[in-house]
């Protein structure tokens, strides 16, 4: 009995002990999440003031973590913000934007290149198990999804859940329902048969036309397995969600859920997702060790009406280089790390590949348009971001530097409307003004003449590279 007793408490230490080991490993290089939402407006929020969506786990990470008040994406849409994320440069440096196919399609030939480094391949070689979950938009060919950039597993689909339309059954769709919205009814009342964009996992198409009502669900249970099944080793998660990109679809659990209507339910699911990962950390005992970072990939597609969302005080929303179309909600989460409060401070998803690089202890690479936030996040320390470059395709059309935004360029995000370009800049205050209402260019000449000087060092770096989005 007294030898078994001794058998099983060195059992246990042992047991213990291994068990702890790959947290203790991993602590040295935190777990990095990154959860993109897709079309999500900087208003959408209810710790950003939004007065009928209920967002309580995202308000949790703002209290708990920090809310970031100035945060950027590198371009209005889909295709160039991610890849701007996924590599921490530019999208103009990577042929990854156009002024002639916005974002890529399905009939694109082109995708990342396999010159660019992404976060993945770089965590990945600092010894990270690499996962995504959701939707891609930088390539549907082989050599370009996400399996062949770094990530270890995928499932997802590989562009927005509004692409493959099925036109035959739309147009049947639409001519017998009523005639009561203005877009056609697809888009009122969306079916998941209405587009059919494959679900995949690596380079397997699962399905054709999944049922789109269950991908936040399904994304969040990927995740949670994801984890689950790392949480002793360091890793990287990238959870991207399909949602509230329209066509809107949730679950029957948040069917009718939200005060805030369709989308409201949408938003409100997504923040069930967030707080089913922030479930899982804090069971699993790694909550300490996880950085979570959440953010959209551009503002709400204003076109859409209650459908698209809201950027809140802010001007524009998707497609726009007004403040509304590329300055995105965003909190980041670091249990026990991370020194909470509101940052006002910029920065941008530009800066997650080298703050990721550098809490993973690497070495950050010298051609990024990306800064280190590491000290930000860590202590709140200035951010070291002073400059914002709003690109819309392949064009400067505004520059921030610290407080003072200057637009050469000014167009409707969608649809017609006139394209100004301006002998003399407009320039906006952002701290007095984020809504962009009151041009100050007469009385700060000189501001607009620093930010034209920026603006020129800035286009005599980009070097001319093949054009991604418009190979067909």
């Amino acid at each position: 009995m007294k030898l078994l007793s001794v058998f099983l408490l060195s059992a246990l230490i042992f047991c213990s002990c291994t068990s702890t080991q790959g947290i203790r490993a991993a602590a040295d290089k935190p777990n990095i999440i990154v959860i993109f939402a897709d079309d999500m407006g900087y208003g959408d929020m209810s710790c950003n003031g939004n007065p009928t969506i209920k967002t309580p786990n995202l308000d949790r990470m703002a209290v708990e973590g920090q809310k970031w008040t100035n945060f950027y994406v590198a371009a209005p849409v889909c295709t160039p913000s991610r890849a701007a994320l996924m590599t921490g440069r530019l999208p103009i440096r990577s042929g990854m934007c156009s002024n002639k196919r916005r974002v890529l399609f399905p009939d694109s030939k082109g995708g990342l290149p396999a010159s660019e480094l992404t976060m993945a391949e770089a965590l990945k070689d600092l010894g990270y198990k690499t996962g995504m979950v959701g939707k891609w938009h930088l390539g549907h060919h082989k050599e370009y999804l996400p399996v062949n950039h770094g990530f270890e597993s995928w499932y997802g689909i590989p562009y927005s859940n509004d692409m493959d339309a099925d036109r035959e059954i739309i147009n049947k769709f639409n001519k017998e329902s009523p005639k009561e919205f203005s877009r056609g009814n697809h888009w009122k009342y969306p079916r998941s048969e209405f587009w059919k964009v494959p679900l995949m996992d690596g380079e397997k198409i699962l399905e054709r036309a999944p049922n789109q009502e269950l991908l936040t669900k399904n994304y969040t249970e990927k995740a949670v397995e994801f984890i689950k099944a790392n949480r002793d080793k360091p890793f990287f998660l990238y959870l991207a969600h399909s949602m509230p990109h329209v066509p809107l679809f949730r679950s029957d659990d948040f069917k009718g859920k939200s005060t805030g209507g369709l989308y409201g339910d949408v938003i409100e699911e997504i923040d069930w997702s967030v707080g089913q990962v922030m479930k899982t950390l804090k069971e699993e005992g790694i909550a300490e060790n996880t950085l979570v970072v959440f953010t959209s990939d551009n503002g709400p597609w204003l076109i859409f009406d209650t459908q698209g969302g809201t950027a809140g005080l802010l001007r524009g929303g998707k497609g726009g280089t007004f403040e509304g179309g590329m300055r995105e909600p965003a909190v980041m989460w670091w249990t026990g790390t991370m020194k909470p409060g509101i940052v006002h401070d910029l920065g941008s998803t530009l800066d997650m590949l080298p703050t990721a690089v550098s809490l993973a202890g690497g070495k950050v690479p010298e051609n990024l348009d990306g800064y280190d936030l590491s000290n930000v996040i860590k202590e709140q320390a200035k951010s070291p971001r002073e400059e914002m470059f709003y690109y819309r395709g392949v064009e400067v059309y505004a520059i921030r530097k610290g407080r003072f935004k200057a637009h050469f360029i000014t167009r409707p995000e969608y649809g017609g409307g006139k394209t100004e370009v301006h002998k003399i800049p407009l320039l906006y205050d952002l701290n007095e003004d984020p809504s962009e209402k009151f041009d100050v260019a007469q009385q700060y000449p000189e501001v607009v003449a620093e930010i034209q000087k920026l603006k020129a060092e800035h286009e005599a770096s980009v070097k001319t590279v093949e054009n991604q989005l418009e190979k067909r």
